[in-house]
């Protein structure tokens, strides 16, 4: 389940640092749990689990913003415009689509660093419509998609390109996992056909979580398109929990 959350740009605050995924994640995690503290633990804690890994279910997209200019050497957006959105998704019973889109009304954050941020306020919840997908859809990542695998007894991941062997069989592993955790081992992550789209060449993105902490780390993702071949259970999957790995950081938004 898909929703818009537009904000203002309050306070004359214009630099927003490159790398603030981690500071979303942070305040949807404080959003919810100011209204359902147990969802918010089972969501940060716990998620849904096959028994190995574990899931949050849940993705965000970039900030969208109109008017800005980037200064790639001190790693900030300048924002010129005063209305931003992001879109969030969820993947909960069509019941609770009310219950999420109230948690957000109203809302405001500081989004950014100690040295650079933005005020916003919510001005408005939107609920988006996905479509009925079926078949081969066509997608394309608006936020790095991460695959990535551990070593030395899960303490460093390596993360891998669309170039490594065995890259494209683990995406369709990950997606398999979720059906499973979801709606169980069944005829559905059977006929998962994954297609990258040729002649275009994936785009390498490097992003810093918890930047100037101790818990500072750094993940790489990719930006591509492809296409796939699963049913409609498993595009809504998609749409409501994000592509690939560490969604619940903003990872593996797609778009059709």
């Amino acid at each position: 389940m898909r929703f818009r959350i537009t904000f203002n740009r309050d306070g004359r605050q214009r630099m927003l640092p490159m790398d603030y995924q981690y500071y979303l994640s942070a305040w949807i995690y404080k959003v919810i749990g100011k209204a359902d503290r147990e969802f918010s633990r089972f969501l940060h804690s716990e998620g849904y689990t096959d028994g190995n890994k574990r899931f949050k279910l849940f993705c965000y997209s970039p900030l969208s913003f109109e008017k800005h200019v980037l200064w790639k050497e001190r790693a900030l957006f300048e924002i010129r415009s005063d209305s931003l959105s992001m879109m969030i998704s969820f993947f909960i019973p069509e019941a609770a689509g009310h219950f999420i889109e109230g948690l957000f009304v109203d809302q405001e954050v500081y989004i950014g660093d100690k040295f650079n941020g933005l005020d916003l306020a919510v001005t408005r919840v939107e609920r988006l419509h996905e479509g009925n997908h079926k078949g081969i859809v066509k997608y394309k990542a608006l936020s790095p998609i991460v695959i990535s695998y551990h070593y030395k007894e899960g303490k460093y991941s390596r993360y891998l390109s669309p170039d490594d062997e065995g890259y494209f069989e683990m995406v369709k592993n990950n997606l398999v996992q979720k059906v499973k955790v979801t709606h169980g081992l069944n005829e559905l992550s059977e006929n998962i056909g994954f297609i990258p789209e040729p002649g275009k060449t994936p785009k390498s993105k490097l992003v810093t979580i918890k930047p100037f902490t101790r818990e500072e780390s750094r993940v790489r993702g990719f930006l591509y398109e492809f296409s796939l071949n699963a049913p409609a259970e498993i595009h809504h999957l998609i749409q409501s929990a994000g592509f690939g790995e560490k969604n619940s950081m903003g990872f593996g938004w797609v778009e059709v």
